[in-house]
């Protein structure tokens, strides 16, 4: 017997028993999205490396360790670790920016050389939101208030949102000096990573999960006191909106962005029913991402999601998945009751559009068919036996209400299920 090939460790199959989660989220967010007036794009999976180099940077984790790389005849290309450099990359070789604004939403797999481990994937899915030429306050106050609806037609509950201004990069390098300052004075207390951090990107010791740097990270000067007053205006007038419109907010200083390209406006949103690993939602500003990869200054703004994330969220939370459980099942008899029964399921899905119809598997008999149908969730089981099939008839056994079965004419049995819709 042929061994049996696994799956890449990090790469899991979305089943069956799950996909009905990932249904829900995505069927939520799209009209959420269009309703925002939000347009989809699709985007490659593959990108030129230099890409993500630019954008993200190459000193930070993602660029340096986490990567998917490889050499295609001579261009180095890379599968992408997240969408928003390749969203805008589309925009500038589409012409989309030329005096125009853009709203746009993406979703699909990431791909991240990292240590699989709970709700961390080396292939992982994300939806995101990007709106391109808007420098207004309004538009961070209409992502972060369209993400909040997003958990309330989900019906989430425990998202909270924290918020934090991160200035322009100018006033960022002003205060990363002040930060390698203070870390310095303590080289001794830092772990590995934060030393590592020290040399690359000293914002980034303040999102360590360390404990024993818990002290140490407190006692450092906030980023507030730095930026400019530009940035200052801007983000009063985001919390002024959101508090117009009743979006409840924290403010956390020492809330940054992994990523090089943020400025202004970041926020999270995160959760205490995922452990660890809090975060579902992540977004900013990045004001200066069209133009460092080849664009003129344009203002931009957008969040992502991890869909993994969130179905585990909607799960810890009890919260139901899409409906999947078939209308009604249809139960054969012998060879020429099936044979019967598949002209008769084509002609009830093309009189009932969106009719959910399963038919019995060939090798099952009658009533093993009849039990799979009934533990289906069904409401109705079509009944086609021999007495059936010879008078063109079909039998509608109600699965969910003691009532009687019928024995009806084709027109017949798609009046009742029409008007039992």
């Amino acid at each position: 017997m042929a061994e049996l090939i696994q799956p890449v460790k990090g790469m899991n199959d979305v089943l069956a028993d799950q996909s009905p989660w990932w249904d829900r989220l995505e069927a939520v967010a799209t009209a959420l999205f269009t309703g925002y007036g939000y347009q989809r794009i699709r985007l490659p999976v593959l990108e030129r490396t230099e890409l993500f180099k630019r954008s993200i940077g190459e000193l930070t984790d993602i660029v340096s360790k986490e990567m998917f790389t490889f050499d295609d005849y001579g261009d180095s290309l890379t599968l992408r670790p997240e969408g928003t450099a390749g969203a805008v990359r589309a925009a500038l070789s589409n012409g989309l920016l030329h005096n125009q604004q853009q709203k746009l939403w993406l979703a699909g797999p990431m791909f991240r050389r990292e240590k699989p481990q709970k709700a961390r994937y080396r292939q992982f899915h994300q939806m995101s939101v990007e709106a391109l030429g808007f420098a207004e306050a309004e538009i961070d106050a209409e992502l972060i208030a369209m993400s909040a609806r997003l958990w309330r037609e989900l019906g989430i509950s425990s998202a909270k949102l924290e918020l934090n201004s991160i200035g322009t990069s100018e006033s960022r390098q002003a205060y990363k000096q002040v930060l390698v300052e203070h870390f310095s004075r303590h080289r001794e207390l830092l772990d590995d990573e934060s030393l590592k951090r020290l040399e690359r990107n000293p914002l980034r010791i303040l999102d360590s999960k360390n404990p024993a740097l818990r002290e140490l990270i407190d006692a450092a000067p906030l980023l507030s006191a730095y930026i400019d007053d530009e940035s200052r205006a801007h983000f009063e007038r985001v919390q002024t909106l959101l508090g117009d419109i009743g979006v409840p907010f924290t403010l956390n200083p020492r809330l940054v962005r992994g990523l090089d390209y943020y400025s202004r406006t970041v926020f999270e949103w995160v959760t205490d029913q995922l452990g660890a690993q809090s975060a579902i939602c992540s977004g900013g500003r990045y004001d200066g991402l069209v133009a460092q990869l080849g664009g003129r200054d344009t203002p931009a703004v957008g969040w992502a999601l991890g869909i993994e994330r969130v179905v585990e969220l909607l799960q810890a939370e009890g919260i139901g998945a899409a409906e999947q459980t078939p209308d009604v099942a249809l139960v054969a008899a012998g060879d020429a009751e099936r044979r019967f029964a598949f002209k008769l399921a084509e002609q009830l899905r093309e009189q009932l559009p969106g009719l959910k119809l399963s038919i019995g598997g060939p090798a099952a008999g009658f009533k093993s068919q009849l039990r799979r149908a009934d533990k289906s969730g069904a409401r109705f089981a079509l009944i086609v036996g021999e007495a059936e099939r010879e008078a063109g008839k079909v039998s509608l056994k109600p699965l969910r209400e003691d009532r009687p079965q019928q024995l009806l004419t084709i027109d017949e049995c798609v009046d009742v299920l029409r008007q039992t819709r």
